[in-house]
């Protein structure tokens, strides 16, 4: 299986360094010289890590395949994933995103959306819902997504009031009502 640890930014100076979003709780265990990632698009791949260093609190990355900014500026937006076996986590609350794009999107039992994607933020996540009135962007945390029901297909959500109720026109009825 297939897991993301990281979107590439910007480039960083002129020899090739590129910035990354982090999207693994092991940084340091993950990004070491040597360490070889599959590539979306595939493309622009296999990158393997010739140096890694933190700026702040960003990470930077230089590939023995990107010699320059040129190149560098190629790999904006691509997503580095690693192969594995097995899911190394055994954190019971924490899902990868894959896990969770499709799954029905439910508030007090009645289906409201479907998961589109997972953004991992500094200080929240937050998922990507495709609503009937448009993309909602819910906080992923356990007071607003108490349950997530992978063998069920679904997550529910109990939302501040207004959150599913941004993009409708007023007087517009609530989905399904």
């Amino acid at each position: 299986m297939q897991v993301q640890v990281a979107r590439v930014g910007k480039p960083h100076g002129i020899r090739g360094e590129v910035t990354v979003q982090v999207l693994t709780d092991a940084p340091e265990d993950r990004f070491v010289p040597g360490a070889a990632f599959i590539v979306e698009p595939a493309s622009l791949g296999p990158l393997t890590v010739r140096a890694a260093r933190w700026n702040k609190e960003i990470l930077l990355l230089s590939f023995d395949e990107v010699p320059d900014r040129t190149r560098a500026e190629e790999l904006r937006g691509a997503r580095l994933f690693v192969e594995t076996d097995e899911l190394e986590d055994d954190d019971e609350d924490g899902w990868y995103e894959h896990e969770l794009v499709g799954l029905e999107v439910r508030v007090e039992g009645r289906a409201v959306g479907t998961v589109a994607a997972l953004q991992t933020m500094p200080v929240q996540d937050l998922l990507v819902v495709d609503t009937p009135e448009g993309e909602v962007l819910v906080p992923f945390v356990e007071q607003i997504v108490p349950e997530v029901d992978l063998e069920g297909g679904f997550v529910t959500v109990t939302p501040p009031p207004g959150l599913f109720e941004l993009n409708r026109e007023p007087g517009e009825p609530e989905p399904g009502a």
